[in-house]
């Protein structure tokens, strides 16, 4: 498709998108871009299961894995994102 048929119906072009039709976008018969599909976010596994995994290879190996600074970053980050209180309900 060419930029100008992309602009004229942005919303045809991204429903296309979403049916899974990579489109790609030239200028001057010349490829610049493909539209495509984004790929699903991978699964991630929740702290207590990376906990219990880390126990396991210590048991089996005899020494825990080291996270890396990255890793403790994002858990850190992850912790700071959710800070918010809780208040238990209240049961009558």
């Amino acid at each position: 498709m060419s930029e100008a048929e992309v602009a004229r119906d942005l919303h045809a072009v991204l429903a296309k998108v979403q049916q899974g039709v990579e489109i790609v976008i030239e200028q001057d018969h010349r490829p610049v871009a493909v539209l495509k599909p984004s790929s699903p976010a991978r699964p991630g596994r929740k702290l207590s299961e990376c906990i219990a995994m880390a126990k396991a290879y210590e048991a089996k190996l005899g020494y825990a894995p080291i996270p890396d600074e990255d890793f403790a970053k994002d858990v850190q980050a992850g912790i700071d994102a959710r800070r918010d209180s809780f208040e238990p309900p209240v049961w009558d």
